[in-house]
C-alpha cells in the first residue's frame, strides 16, 4: 500500500484516483500508471468515518463519509481501502472494516443535523448510536406511532424517529435555512456533521439537502452558482477567501464555520471582512450566488 506521497505529480490527489503504481481503469490513456483497475463498489457501514490522504491514522483528515455513502475501492491492503467517493469525487484512504460489499439502494436520508438509533422502538430506551444529516438509509419498516406518540423507522435492527428522515427525492427549498441548523456546531477540520464541521463542509451539506451536488473543498466550491457583485450581498450569496468561505443570511449577516471562534457563528459581514481582509491581508476572491 502506497501513501499519499506516491500520487501522480501534477494531478489533484483529492479528485484523481491515480497513483504511480495503480489507477482507476477509466483514466487509462489519460495518466501514466503501472496498472489500471476497475472499482469495487462498497458502502459505508459506520455512522461516520474519516477519509485520509494516506493509509495512516495519525495523518490529518481530509473529509468524512457518512453511513450509507458509496465508496469505490481501487486497492486494499493492511486493513486500508483506497478509493473514491462518488458523491463528491473525493479520493483517499479509509479503514476497510468500515465498508461492506453488501450494497443497498438508499431510499431515505437523514434530514436533521443529528438523530439517534435506539435498540427498541421507544424513546425511553438508551440510544446506541447517532446518525448525521445526509446519511443514507433504507428502512426495512416504517412503524405507526407507538404509545409514546413517536413513529419509528427500522434500520438494520435498530430504530430511529421517522420524522428525522426524508425521501432521497424530498429536498429543502432554501439551503441557507439548512446551514442555519448548524449554528453553534463546533469547528472541526474535515468535518461535515453537527458534531464538528468546517467552512466548506457546512456549505456542501446545506447544498446537498437542497439538491445541489457540490464538491468538498472551498477552492473547488467556487464553481457553484453564478458570479455575483462583491459589494451588494443578499441571502444565499457564498463568499470566498483563500481557504475560507461562508454564506450570507441577509444583506448584512454572515454565517460560517470558523476556526476564529472554533464554532459556527453569525457575524456582521463587515466584521468578518475586516478580520480576514484587513488584519490578515487575505482578499475576497469571489462571490457566488445560488438561484
Amino acid at each position: 500500500m502506497l501513501d499519499g506521497a506516491d500520487f501522480l505529480r501534477g494531478a489533484d490527489r483529492r479528485l484523481t484516483p491515480a497513483r504511480i503504481d495503480l489507477a482507476a481503469a477509466h483514466l487509462k490513456g489519460s495518466v501514466d500508471s503501472a496498472r489500471f483497475v476497475e472499482a469495487t463498489p462498497m458502502q459505508v457501514k459506520a455512522a461516520i468515518i474519516p477519509l485520509r490522504p494516506a493509509a495512516d491514522s495519525s495523518v490529518g483528515v481530509d473529509t468524512v463519509l457518512l453511513y450509507g455513502e458509496r465508496f469505490d475501492v481501487y486497492d486494499s491492503a493492511e486493513g486500508w481501502a483506497w478509493g473514491q467517493a462518488p458523491r463528491d469525487g473525493y479520493v483517499g484512504y479509509m479503514p476497510l472494516a468500515a465498508l461492506t460489499d453488501n450494497l443497498t439502494e438508499p431510499t431515505h436520508t437523514v434530514a436533521v443535523p443529528t438523530t439517534h438509533l435506539y435498540p427498541k422502538a421507544s424513546m425511553k430506551t438508551e440510544p446506541v448510536a447517532a446518525l448525521w444529516m445526509t446519511s443514507l438509509v433504507k428502512p426495512t419498516a416504517l412503524h405507526e406511532p407507538n404509545s409514546e406518540g413517536v413513529a419509528f423507522a427500522e434500520i438494520d435492527g435498530l430504530f430511529m424517529p421517522a420524522k428525522h428522515l426524508a425521501s432521497v427525492d424530498t429536498l429543502e427549498n432554501d439551503f441557507v435555512t439548512v446551514a442555519e441548523m448548524f449554528l453553534n456546531a463546533p469547528y472541526v477540520w474535515g468535518g461535515k456533521t453537527a458534531a464538528g464541521i468546517d467552512c466548506s463542509g457546512l456549505i456542501q451539506v446545506a447544498l446537498a439537502r437542497a439538491g445541489v451536488s457540490a464538491p468538498r473543498d472551498s477552492d473547488m466550491l467556487q464553481v457553484v452558482g453564478e458570479a455575483s457583485d462583491a459589494n451588494e450581498f443578499r441571502r444565499g450569496d457564498i463568499l470566498f477567501w483563500k481557504g475560507h468561505m461562508g454564506v450570507m443570511v441577509d444583506d448584512q449577516t454572515f454565517l460560517h464555520a470558523t476556526a476564529y471562534s472554533m464554532s459556527t457563528i453569525y457575524e456582521p459581514v463587515t466584521v468578518t471582512r475586516e478580520r480576514i481582509e484587513g488584519k490578515l491581508g487575505i482578499p475576497l476572491q469571489c462571490v457566488r450566488r445560488i438561484k
